[in-house]
């Protein structure tokens, strides 16, 4: 640890001085700092005074927000003349980044090309002897092939990568894979985030942790109250250790489920819906779950959710109410904040007839107003 806090304080020196010879007034960032070098940069940014922007793209089309600090996300103006945002019961956002990831139970996998010349690759780097013998190697296949046979077809586990560590993190996961899911019974739904990413590492706060977050919560439940726990499917070994499954697994009232399980009905069924910062909060309220939300999430000033604080009961959790009309006035209102265009070149296809030309000069003329103060940032 030591020497990661010598690096740290040698870099936060470097980037400071740096400011300081380029006469540095504004810095502008293209997502919430949340990688070394930008959050180092918008710690000295802090320390010197200097105006920080930073924008984020929203998953409503052609919209994204500004803000000076991520600690300002979600806290949106009342517009009173914004249009209320149509939102329906029952239509479910298409998250386009969750392609591919189905909710329901389907005919198992078996080791592919991809997963084969991964491992391969895996033993010639890392283990070079035990390709010399077949029977480690035979082993070693065998047990990625039990784990594929585990998990359905479209969970994937080495196509990209191979580790052992990756394969013991995915064999304790097949252990959830067969059981039944009881829904009848009250419980709280936690799908846990992919890790490391900007929505926990950035934006969660202490509850970067989740176990910490779902230990928190497991406290003020009454008793026969669970906590469903799902793993995000695109989730891998890294922060995934044995001790993370081991703290979880010391809550009584902890179920953590398989992979197929369906979202969607965990969510409706749910007496309310709990996470860092994640959409499935923004999915529950859409439906009129309330949701409880760790971080600093961008709908959680947003009616039926509620921030995480030691003092909350149960009883003010769960009794939270969501005002399908008062929703719609409030996101008209946090829509109304956006600034038109795409700074993220995946969230193109969400807008009709994209053309990337006249996106670069509408994104820039707005940022460059933002930064002269003409017009205010999405968040104060």
């Amino acid at each position: 640890m030591h020497d990661y806090v010598d690096y740290y304080h040698i870099l936060a020196d470097v980037v400071g001085k740096t400011l300081i010879e380029h006469d540095v007034t504004h810095c502008l960032f293209f997502d919430v700092p949340h990688l070394a070098y930008d959050t180092v940069l918008f710690q000295m940014c802090k320390v010197l005074n200097l105006r920080t922007i930073i924008v984020r793209q929203t998953l409503f089309p052609d919209r994204f927000w500004t803000m000076t600090d991520p600690a300002n996300l979600g806290h949106f103006a009342d517009v009173p003349d914004a249009k209320p945002y149509p939102i329906d019961k029952g239509v479910w956002p298409d998250l386009f980044y969750m392609s591919g990831v189905k909710q329901e139970p389907e005919e198992t996998g078996t080791v592919n090309a991809n997963a084969a010349v991964n491992l391969f690759l895996h033993l010639l780097a890392n283990r070079p002897a035990r390709l010399l013998n077949p029977y480690c190697a035979w082993g070693l296949f065998s047990r990625a092939q039990l784990v594929y046979r585990s998990f359905p077809k479209w969970r994937d586990p080495f196509a990209r990568f191979f580790h052992e560590d990756s394969l013991a993190y995915f064999d304790h996961l097949s252990n959830f894979e067969n059981q039944d899911i009881d829904l009848s019974r009250d419980y709280i739904y936690f799908p846990l985030q992919l890790q490391p990413e900007l929505t926990t590492s950035a934006l969660g706060g202490r509850f970067r942790d989740q176990a910490l977050a779902i230990e928190s919560l497991a406290r003020v439940l009454p008793d026969g109250v669970r906590i469903l726990v799902k793993e995000n499917p695109r989730q891998g070994a890294y922060m995934r250790g044995p001790m993370f499954f081991h703290r979880l697994n010391r809550i009584p009232s902890v179920t953590f489920l398989p992979s197929w399980a369906d979202t969607r009905a965990l969510t409706l069924n749910a007496m309310a819906v709990a996470s860092i910062t994640g959409t499935v909060g923004w999915e529950a309220i859409c439906q009129g779950k309330p949701a409880l939300v760790f971080g600093n999430a961008w709908y959680r000033k947003l009616p039926g959710v509620l921030e995480w604080n030691e003092k909350l009961t149960y009883d003010e959790i769960v009794g939270r109410r969501v005002d399908h009309a008062a929703l719609q006035r409030h996101v008209g209102a946090l829509v109304a904040g956006a600034h038109r265009g795409v700074v993220a070149r995946q969230y193109a296809q969400l807008v009709t007839d994209f053309d990337e030309n006249s996106n670069f000069d509408r994104v820039a003329c707005t940022l460059l107003d933002v930064i002269k103060g003409r017009i205010e940032t999405s968040f104060q």
